[in-house]
């Protein structure tokens, strides 16, 4: 086995879909089930044996790199920086890396840095192992794939052909943003901006090149809030089958919740299903959450109702308040008592003092 396995992260753009949140933080900085999207990732590649991970970064590297030197130790790998000065897309990167990725000649995996699921990377490598060829990526099953591009391949997992948003069924495998390659990949990629999927991956189609593998169990990309609220219930319900002790149980708790222990819960809470209660947070008494992330440090005063939202980083959510429709605080925002807020984002540091009716941004 390779003892020295190398990953790629394509951390990218400035997280404009994730905003309020990435107004604070890189995007993968962002905690999903109180752990930072990143670590997630640096814990498979860690568990997968992978002792190298290059960061492909455009955005903010000094924070990243101050985050991630716990994790180094923590998971024994070394981190990287590769810095692209234009973006790259997401081939580009793995030009801008080449001297470090080829250097072992073993294969080395990419992975988006929006990306949540199971991590399959140790059958993910046996597998590629086993067809010998260029590149595997893995995919995941979806119920609408005329949304998406949709990865046509064989009964030995060889990839036919890729069809972007078809208007008929011709399968229902899409791409879901987790690869490896070995480095001979790295011929066909030039330093400058390039679509891996648009360029690279129906070339090495065509030359029998690259397979797929089916993605067991869930699979959300995280990159907007209603699909970082998915992925967290989905997340959830992995750790329910994988590992239920590290969820909340007794009175008041419905379904599937995480609780940090440093946070604080009041008297006649109904909390669930799909709530994260992040660090150091406070939920006062009589307040009903329901697929919700309370970050690190926020409050919610007594009998507010929290639905379908995210709470940013040391907020307040104000006495018999309402919040629901994929709302969005970003760090630091005060809601007042009994304001209702549908379906809004707010950006850092503002205080809300009246209701918001439509789905809007405040600013």
């Amino acid at each position: 086995d390779p003892v020295n396995m190398k990953g790629l992260i394509l951390v990218g753009g400035f997280g404009t879909r994730l905003r309020p949140l990435t107004l604070s933080v890189p995007k993968p900085l962002v905690e999903l089930c109180n752990k930072a999207m990143l670590v997630h990732q640096l814990e498979a590649l860690a568990g997968a044996g992978v002792t190298e991970v290059v960061l492909a970064v455009s955005y903010q590297p000094q924070m990243m790199s101050e985050f991630t030197k716990k994790y180094e130790e923590q998971f024994n790998i070394k981190i990287t920086y590769s810095h692209e000065t234009e973006p790259l897309g997401t081939a580009g990167p793995l030009a801008l890396a080449k001297d470090l990725l080829a250097a072992d000649g073993d294969p080395f995996f990419v992975l988006n840095s929006d990306v949540i699921c199971e991590f399959p990377l140790a059958d993910l490598l046996a597998f590629h192992k086993s067809h010998g060829k260029e590149g595997t990526i893995l995919v995941t099953q979806v119920e609408e794939p005329s949304k998406y591009g949709v990865v046509v391949s064989r009964e030995d997992g060889s990839i036919e052909r890729f069809v972007e948003k078809p208007k008929t069924y011709v399968g229902n495998h899409i791409n879901a943003g987790i690869y490896i390659f070995n480095p001979s990949i790295l011929n066909r990629i030039q330093l400058r901006p390039t679509s891996i999927e648009k360029e690279i991956f129906p070339v090495m189609a065509q030359d029998n090149n690259l397979y797929a593998m089916l993605l067991p169990g869930f699979w959300m990309d995280c990159g907007q809030p209603r699909d970082f609220i998915e992925g967290s219930a989905l997340y959830l319900d992995m750790l329910r089958r994988k590992n239920p002790a590290a969820l909340a149980s007794g009175e008041g708790i419905v379904g599937n919740v995480l609780v940090d222990p440093t946070a604080t819960i009041g008297e006649g809470c109904v909390i669930g299903p799909d709530v994260v209660i992040g660090p150091g947070v406070h939920v006062m008494e009589g307040c009903r959450l329901n697929r919700t992330t309370l970050l690190r440090g926020s409050t919610a005063k007594a009998h507010c109702w929290i639905k379908d939202a995210i709470v940013g980083w040391s907020s307040t959510v104000g006495k018999w308040s309402r919040l629901e429709h994929v709302t969005v605080l970003g760090e630091d925002v005060t809601v007042q008592d009994e304001i209702y807020i549908n379906g809004s984002k707010v950006l850092p540091h503002k205080s809300i003092g009246e209701s918001i009716l439509e789905p809007s941004v405040i600013m």
